[in-house]
């Protein structure tokens, strides 16, 4: 990544100046964590490729609960740094990975089986409890993303496990709507959270230095350390974040390879591969000259976490959606798309451009880009998925990769000479 790109992704999500900390880069293990989240995000992606409404809507839903627990525990890694648990993420681990071989089957019942449902749920409270206490155990307080730490969105999610049918889901979208209101209102209020947590501790202290009296024990020392915010490093975070944008990229790149084994490789396949592969690429590239946010001239304002990572889980949940649309289009380049699929495909490039835009204006990006670059890249693709199923399914990626050329070849205005 640029420097101005790394810049743009550190300060978008800090949560404070670590002073004293050197930069550090995502350890082994963080890597070795993220592999399970290939896993986890290819699953998802194949949800999506003979889509309905509902579809859409339930990969809204399971790529969040993949997302936030991927969040927690990268929130969590970087304020532990050398101190983390490999225990909190070994748990992660395993329990994206049973997510990720459960989610083909939610809502899908196997002959005799049943959905996997019940897994999931399960997988998901364990990995999001597991990875709060591992926050609470360390005494800090995550006012960037509060529901890393408080899992206020978990309740329904409980309360799913005795819920049959589509109500269940409904309850996982409560849970999600709750975690992310949660979040943002209380990070736009850290000294009230802090305040609360600071109170909840001294209530457990007393309670406990009561027992200790009672017994003749020494109470233990994790109960003595009062609650401080969390300080993140913000240039680690940064690069975890961009990683993951990397890992939906490569999604993308593996579906277009898959799709394109076995069949015969003529010309519309070759043109609709090329364009795809230009596609990922403008994404990575927009990435690596502007960092997360891909908005150009903003690294030196920065974002707030509870815009910054919303605007994370729904510009990578498009690039994943835009992956699958690629894989169609790679099976069939000289069909035309019917059904969900091109709103897939061209609906997930907007959605990464409106998140974009999102954080754009909240950075006070310059008025020449939002309205010349920013919003055409949000509408275009949409006004081409209405025109999908009228052209040859190779040529649809084409116009959207046009689209991401736009955005590409932008050049920020010389500035203004002011005389001497």
């Amino acid at each position: 990544m640029s420097d101005a790109g790394a810049a743009s992704s550190a300060e978008a999500v800090s949560d404070g100046a670590a002073s004293g900390m050197g930069e550090r880069h995502a350890s082994w293990l963080e890597l070795f964590f993220d592999l399970v989240v290939v896993v986890a995000v290819a699953q998802l992606a194949h949800r999506l490729q003979h889509p309905t409404w509902g579809d859409v809507a339930l990969f809204v839903i399971l790529y969040y609960a993949v997302w936030s627990i991927w969040t927690s525990l990268t929130l969590y890694s970087n304020v532990r740094a050398e101190k983390t648990h490999l225990r909190s993420m070994l748990i992660g681990m395993f329990g994206i990975a049973v997510m990720a071989a459960a989610a083909p089957d939610v809502a899908h019942a196997i002959p005799g089986v049943g959905t996997h449902d019940k897994w999931f749920i399960a997988a998901y409270i364990t990995c999001r409890v597991s990875a709060s206490r591992s926050l609470q155990a360390a005494s800090t307080v995550m006012t960037a993303w509060p529901a890393a730490q408080l899992g206020a969105g978990l309740t329904p999610w409980f309360a799913s496990l005795g819920v049959e049918g589509e109500w269940r889901y409904y309850l996982w979208g409560l849970g999600i709507a709750l975690d992310v209101t949660f979040s943002i209102l209380q990070s736009r209020r850290p000294e009230r959270l802090v305040k609360e947590m600071t109170a909840q501790a001294d209530r457990l202290r007393a309670r406990e230095l009561r027992r200790a009296a009672r017994g003749g024990k020494i109470l233990e020392a994790r109960y003595l350390e009062a609650p401080k915010v969390a300080v993140l490093d913000p240039a680690h975070l940064g690069e975890r974040l961009g990683l993951f944008v990397i890992i939906v990229l490569g999604e993308a790149v593996m579906q277009v390879v898959i799709a394109s084994s076995g069949l015969s490789w003529d010309w519309p396949l070759g043109l609709a591969a090329v364009a795809g592969f230009g596609l990922i690429v403008s994404l990575w590239w927009l990435t690596l000259q502007y960092g997360l946010s891909a908005v150009p001239e903003i690294h030196e304002r920065g974002l707030k976490p509870y815009i910054a990572l919303p605007a994370h889980y729904a510009m990578t949940a498009g690039i994943t959606a835009t992956a699958a649309g690629l894989g169609v289009v790679a099976s069939a380049p000289a069909e035309h798309l019917h059904g969900g699929i091109s709103w897939v495909l061209c609906g997930g490039l907007a959605v990464y451009f409106a998140a974009s835009t999102v954080l754009g204006v909240a950075s006070r990006a310059g008025r020449r880009w939002i309205w010349g670059w920013a919003v055409p890249s949000i509408v275009v693709p949409l006004l081409v998925a209405a025109i999908a199923g009228l052209v040859p399914a190779w040529s649809v990626v084409a116009l959207l990769l046009a689209v991401a050329l736009w955005r590409v070849v932008y050049k920020p205005a010389a500035p203004t000479a002011v005389p001497a």
